[in-house]
């Protein structure tokens, strides 16, 4: 039977699942649509398909599976669609509109109709009491237990599901907080809890106080999520420890991430870069920009030697976040993205999505209003007839329909107005990778572009050549590519102490103190999460700026015990950071340390990709079929031969224009293109010199 390791990423339109079989060191992959209304009860069912399909004898499908590993977007979901609960505040006297006031910045300074996110605590639920800390740590105004006592009572008789507990300082000094916890939990048994010095034990007030609300927003939604996931899994006998995804690549128990939602709210698309490290180291491309294209959204990252940089703080769905993530950009276009025409007449496509239920016209579930899958369809670059390698059918003459009325009010023809919407989904897709790497002084031309999602390698070459890049790298399956992420990722937390502190020897001890109780709590971690001494992992940064400066940049520390030495390379790599990102070095102007970091991973055992024999560059065998596909590069319609994925093998190349199709993705390649296969089965692009 095996034992096996498996993955499952829970998108917005289908849920994919990876089986790694320990003892063959075979992968094997599966592919369900997604269930909105109960994501849980669509893990199960393509776990309980995937399993009975490499071990048709088994009782019970989950009795061999050794690691269970899953991606979810269920607090992204929560949080787009405003869907989580009733949410108390309490906060230090004279702070309740400070979620409210915010930075007092406009979200885009020249749009005079912008409009800011909705308050998640409205300010009848936003409660003061007397208590205050100083920046240095001293109390100034002990909290007073009675108002406390007071303010528990009325949000329990305000019916809320959750409480927040931000204080000024409290990062610095948290009894407070602690005490403020115990009162409620005292007062209002069984609601859920979010402490600021727990969730975000930072400095920015605003920020920190964002993310503490949105921790306790979101936590009785992913609560109630594991909770009706955990018994489906123990129905399939899985015994298993699951895990769920981070934002910032790592895994952590199913208990932790009901505590910590906030950290998962880039859980999804974080595994698919980790899975994108490794396949692009092994195939020898580590400067690298990843492009995730899936049903609603596509995400993008840049990795410099084959590393995706973590970011401290980010703005998700208009909420300031302060918890490590990967730093991915996301933007509102994907196989389900609507095409229509905007009141001045200009075709648009995205952010609104079909989504996985009704979908695309071409599903034929009753959506009339048409996406970029149905022009894919029309176009033929997907298949007319069925997709997922004949589990789905298709009607293209839906698709032709519904494009066709956008046609005749843009007085274009049909296939230029199918033309027309992936032109669209392009322009919008290159301004994403354009962030990431022109906007902070990469340039993408000298980068890999690494696809994968279930439409990325449809949409990979176009993308390539609208921003000059000559190399798009698709791994084996690239449509299940987060789902593998999760079988090559460690077990992984991340602990911060702001510390305002200068970059000279005279904070030598200070820096040392710091890490001293970081790594305590990350010891702490490594127990709770049953980590053997021989797999953990510690990495040190430290966020630096100028004096004065807004923005701090991450800069890694030394190894080695931390001394004078340690400091001087600090501004070093501060420097060399600092022009890097802005141009510029400030030559004189003092260097501050901010935010001491410490990075724990537990190491765990991962699939493993194997290597294959050359078998010469024939790929005849390959050829499936034939079918027209438009290329508005060659003039319209174009005899084009499709391959099978599962039959190329390592060495074969062939030059576009071409389809490969798989089970999870396809793959065009344009007329121009070569294409070979490499020794790890995946499939270099490049353009014709």
């Amino acid at each position: 039977m095996g034992r096996w390791r498996v993955g499952v990423d829970s998108g917005g339109t289908f849920t994919d699942v990876c089986l790694f079989d320990e003892e063959e060191g075979r992968m094997e992959v599966w592919k369900v649509s997604s269930t909105p209304d109960d994501p849980s009860r669509g893990i199960a069912q393509g776990v309980e398909e995937g399993m009975r399909r490499v071990a048709p004898g088994a009782v019970q499908p989950g009795a061999t599976v050794t690691y269970f590993g899953h991606g979810t977007t269920v607090a992204t979901n929560a949080l787009i669609q405003h869907r989580g609960v009733r949410t108390g505040l309490v906060t230090t006297d004279g702070f309740r509109d400070l979620l409210e006031i915010g930075r007092q910045k406009r979200p885009d300074l020249y749009d005079m109709q912008a409009d800011k996110p909705p308050t998640l605590v409205p300010r009848d639920l936003r409660i003061e009491v007397p208590e205050r800390v100083r920046h240095d740590g001293k109390i100034d105004l002990p909290l007073d237990e009675k108002r406390m006592r007071a303010a528990a009572k009325a949000l329990k008789a305000a019916g809320v599901e959750a409480v927040t507990v931000s204080f000024l300082y409290g990062f610095i000094r948290p009894e407070h907080e602690m005490r403020a916890v115990e009162i409620l939990r005292e007062e209002m048994p069984g609601v859920f809890i979010s402490a600021g010095h727990e969730i975000a034990p930072e400095f920015r007030e605003f920020e920190r106080l964002s993310t503490v609300v949105l921790n306790a927003y979101l936590g009785p939604v992913m609560r109630n999520y594991i909770e009706r996931l955990t018994p489906r899994l123990r129905e399939l006998g899985m015994e298993a420890t699951p895990h769920l995804t981070q934002s910032n690549g790592g895994v952590i128990g199913f208990g932790t991430a009901a505590k910590m939602p906030v950290r998962a709210v880039l859980s999804g698309p974080s595994t698919g870069v980790v899975g994108a490290q490794a396949i692009g180291t092994l195939a020898g491309f580590t400067d690298l920009i990843t492009f995730d294209m899936g049903g609603t959204s596509t995400d993008v990252a840049l990795l410099n030697d084959g590393t995706c940089k973590l970011a401290s703080e980010a703005t998700v769905h208009g909420y300031p976040i302060k918890a490590p993530m990967l730093d991915i950009h996301t933007v509102g276009a994907g196989g389900g993205s609507i095409a229509y025409i905007d009141a001045g007449g200009l075709l648009k496509v995205g952010p609104r999505s079909c989504g996985a239920d009704p979908g695309p016209v071409c599903y034929g579930r009753g959506n009339k209003e048409p996406a970029t899958t149905d022009a894919n369809v029309v176009l033929q670059t997907l298949n007319p007839e069925y997709l997922l390698a004949g589990r789905m059918k298709v009607d293209q003459g839906l698709a032709k329909q519904a494009i066709g009325r956008l046609a005749q009010r843009l007085g274009l023809g049909l296939m230029e107005t199918a033309q027309g919407i992936i032109s669209v989904v392009t322009a919008n897709m290159a301004r994403a990778i354009r962030v990431i790497s022109v906007q902070r002084g990469y340039d993408p031309r000298d980068y890999t572009m690494l696809a994968f999602g279930g439409a990325g390698p449809l949409h990979a070459a176009r993308l390539a050549l609208e921003l000059d890049m000559k190399r798009v790298l698709i791994p084996r399956n690239p449509g299940i590519l987060c789902a593998m992420g999760l079988l090559l990722t460690d077990l992984r937390a991340d602990f911060a102490a702001t510390k305002l502190l200068p970059a000279t020897n005279a904070s030598v001890d200070d820096v040392v103190s710091a890490f001293k109780g970081l790594t305590e709590r990350a010891g702490e971690w490594f127990v709770h999460e049953k980590v053997a001494p021989a797999d953990r992992r510690l990495s040190r940064t430290a966020d630096m700026r100028y004096a004065g400066q807004n923005y701090e940049l991450a800069v890694p520390l030394p190894e080695g015990p931390v001394t004078a030495v340690t400091i001087a390379a600090l501004a070093d790599g501060f420097a060399e950071a600092h022009r890097q990102r802005y141009g510029f070095v400030a030559e004189g102007e003092p260097v501050q340390i901010v935010t001491l970091r410490l990075e724990a991973a537990g190491r765990v055992r991962k699939a493993e990709l194997q290597a294959f024999d050359d078998a010469g560059k024939d790929a005849s065998r390959a050829v499936v079929g034939m079918r027209d596909v438009w290329f508005p590069e060659a003039g319209g319609f174009v005899p084009t031969p499709i391959y099978g994925r599962d039959e190329l093998l390592a060495g074969n190349a062939f030059t576009g224009p071409a389809i490969v199709e798989q089970m999870d993705t396809t793959t065009v390649v344009l007329p121009g293109m070569h294409a070979r296969v490499d020794a790890y089965l995946n499939l270099v692009l490049e353009v014709a010199p």
